[in-house]
């Protein structure tokens, strides 16, 4: 018997599905996806229209912990952040995604769950893009989800001010201790 391992035994498989709502999506930016999996992480992509996923497979030369990298990187895009802020996955090492639901922190119904969703997301968009900009992170609202990218310290400062705002806080309160939370951490 012989030691050396086939060809076929040292690749890895990984399939991530596509949601319904991001298939489109997906089709027209397909090509911006496609260009790190298969030239910064050395991998083998496609996607299976029959089970509409995207799959990859390790060649040799793909790095460990490529794949990893390449089904996070697809799975963010899934959740709807842009191209540019999934691909800070693959560049950095560490930032992650935190996902909840808003019924997570206070169990909303009907109009009231619209209301929290509503001060989360603020006037066209204002008070997400002021969380996301004085925590140096990305929010998503699909629904009753949210989904934050960032790194670990960010993420929880994010969360913070999103889970006061569904619990019914002023935005000008939110962002004042937010404000002062992320200075405190800019100081170290």
């Amino acid at each position: 018997a012989s030691s050396s391992p086939s060809p076929a035994a040292s690749s890895e498989y990984r399939r991530v599905r596509c949601p319904p709502h991001r298939y489109t999506p997906l089709r027209s930016q397909w090509e911006s996806i496609l260009t790190p999996l298969v030239q910064h992480l050395h991998l083998q992509v496609r996607f299976n229209t029959k089970t509409r996923s995207v799959e990859m497979k390790t060649t040799p030369l793909s790095a460990p912990g490529s794949l990893q990298k390449a089904s996070d990187f697809v799975s963010c895009f899934f959740m709807g952040f842009e191209v540019a802020d999934a691909a800070a996955l693959l560049r950095l090492d560490d930032i992650y995604v935190d996902s909840f639901q808003v019924t997570d922190v206070k169990l909303l119904k009907g109009d009231h769950l619209s209301r929290a969703i509503g001060r989360i997301a603020g006037e066209d968009g204002k008070t997400r893009f002021a969380i996301e900009n004085a925590t140096r992170t990305r929010i998503v609202l699909a629904g009753c989800h949210v989904h934050i990218l960032g790194s670990y310290a960010n993420i929880r400062v994010a969360r913070d001010a999103v889970c006061s705002l569904v619990m019914g806080a002023q935005p000008g309160k939110v962002y004042g201790r937010m404000n002062e939370v992320c200075r405190r951490m800019n100081e170290r």
